[in-house]
C-alpha cells in the first residue's frame, strides 16, 4: 500500500496563500485552484498525457493520469467535468484524476466545445469522440479498454449517462468499448421542460426535447449506475437522482445511489479530491461501485491513505467554505 504524502497544514497554508491571490484582478486564477495544488492533490501519481489532442481544435484536447506503480494494463475512468454545458476546463479536475488514479485507475479528462459554439448534441458528440481516441490509444498509457467505466458531474454526469444510454453516438464514431457502470454525480436526468437560461441555450432547439432527458432512455441493457447527490444541492435537486433511480430500478437495471446529508451542488465532486475527503466518502463509494462490477476482477486495487480531517487547524480554513459557496453561486438551478 502506497500512503497519500500530504500535510494538510502545508496544503491549507497554501491555500490560503492562494486566497489572498485570487482577491487580487489582474490574476487570472481558477476557483478550482485550491484543490489542484501540488499539496493538496493525491501522490504516487502522474499526468501521463497532457492536452492530447482527439480531433481538431482547441477544444478537443484531453488530460490522461496514471497510478505510478503501473503493472499489467488497469482499468479506465473517462470523468466528465460539469459547468452548465457552458464553462470549464480540465485543468479545473487534476485533482480527480489523480484521486482515481491514486486507487489504480488510468483517467481521461476531455475538454469538449461547449455553448454557444455548439448546443445539444454538439458536447455529447465531442465526448464520443474523445471516447473514440480512448479505444484507440489507451492501452499505450497503460489503460484496458476491456474496464472502461464513465464518470462525471453535474452536466457532465448527464453527459455520461446520456452517452451510455443513447447508442447512437457512440455508433457514429466506431466506439465498440464496452461501458461497465457510470458513476454519476450531482447529474440532471430529467429536467424538460427547459426552464432555465442555461439549459434552454443548450437544449432548446433540440427537435425531440423529450428525448434529450435520460430518464426517458432507460431500457434493461442500461449499464449500472451509482447516482450521488447532496440532500441540499439548490441547482439540481437530490428528486432529479430519486426519479432516475427509481426508473433504473423498474427497468431491472442495477444502481447504487448515495445521498450525502447537508451538502450541495459542488461539494461531492470537490470531495473526491485529497483537500476535502474527509468531509464525505465519495472516492470510497464510487470506487467500491466500480470493484463491483469488474473493475479489479483479480486483486486488490492500488489504494490511496486520505488525509487526517483538519480538526486540529486554525479557524483560518473558513474560507474553504466560501469557496464552496462561490462555486455554487456559479449556477442557475437545472429544474425546480
Amino acid at each position: 500500500m502506497r500512503f497519500l504524502i500530504m500535510t494538510p497544514r502545508r496544503a491549507l497554508g497554501a491555500l490560503l496563500l492562494l486566497l489572498a491571490m485570487l482577491t487580487t484582478p489582474a490574476l487570472a486564477l481558477s476557483v478550482m485552484d485550491p484543490f489542484n495544488l501540488p499539496a493538496a492533490m493525491d501522490s504516487g501519481t502522474s499526468k501521463v498525457g497532457d492536452g492530447v489532442a482527439y480531433a481538431d481544435g482547441p477544444r478537443h484536447r484531453l488530460d490522461v493520469y496514471a497510478p505510478d506503480a503501473r503493472g499489467a494494463l488497469a482499468p479506465v475512468v473517462f470523468f466528465i467535468y460539469g459547468g452548465g454545458w457552458n464553462r470549464g476546463e480540465r485543468s479545473d479536475y487534476q485533482f480527480v484524476g489523480r484521486a482515481l488514479a491514486s486507487r489504480g485507475f488510468v483517467v481521461v479528462i476531455a475538454d469538449y466545445r461547449l455553448v454557444p459554439e455548439v448546443a445539444y448534441p454538439g458536447f455529447l458528440e465531442d465526448s464520443a469522440s474523445a471516447l473514440k481516441w480512448v479505444q484507440d490509444n489507451i492501452a499505450s498509457y497503460g489503460g484496458d479498454i476491456n474496464r472502461l467505466f464513465l464518470a462525471g458531474h453535474s452536466a457532465g454526469a448527464y453527459n455520461a449517462t446520456m452517452l451510455a444510454l443513447d447508442p447512437s453516438f457512440l455508433r457514429e464514431y466506431g466506439v465498440t468499448m464496452n461501458i461497465l457502470g457510470v458513476a454519476a454525480l450531482s447529474g440532471p436526468y430529467d429536467f424538460y421542460p427547459f426552464e432555465y437560461g442555461e439549459v434552454q441555450n443548450a437544449f432548446g432547439a433540440a427537435p425531440n426535447p423529450e428525448g434529450t432527458q435520460p430518464i426517458n432512455l432507460v431500457t434493461s441493457q442500461t449499464p449500472p449506475m451509482y447516482l450521488a447527490t447532496g440532500t441540499t444541492d439548490p441547482i439540481v435537486r437530490m428528486q432529479n437522482t430519486e426519479r432516475f433511480a427509481q426508473k433504473l430500478k423498474d427497468s431491472g437495471v442495477w444502481v447504487t445511489t448515495r445521498y450525502y446529508e447537508g451538502f450541495g451542488h459542488m461539494e461531492p465532486v470537490i470531495a473526491m479530491g485529497a483537500l476535502w475527503r474527509w468531509r464525505m466518502p465519495v472516492l470510497d463509494d464510487m470506487v467500491a461501485f466500480f470493484q463491483m462490477f469488474g473493475a479489479f476482477p483479480s486483486g486488490v486495487p492500488y489504494v490511496a491513505v486520505a488525509p487526517d480531517a483538519p480538526e486540529q487547524l486554525p479557524e483560518a480554513i473558513a474560507p474553504m467554505d466560501q469557496i464552496v459557496s462561490q462555486l455554487n453561486a456559479m449556477f442557475q438551478p437545472i429544474e425546480h
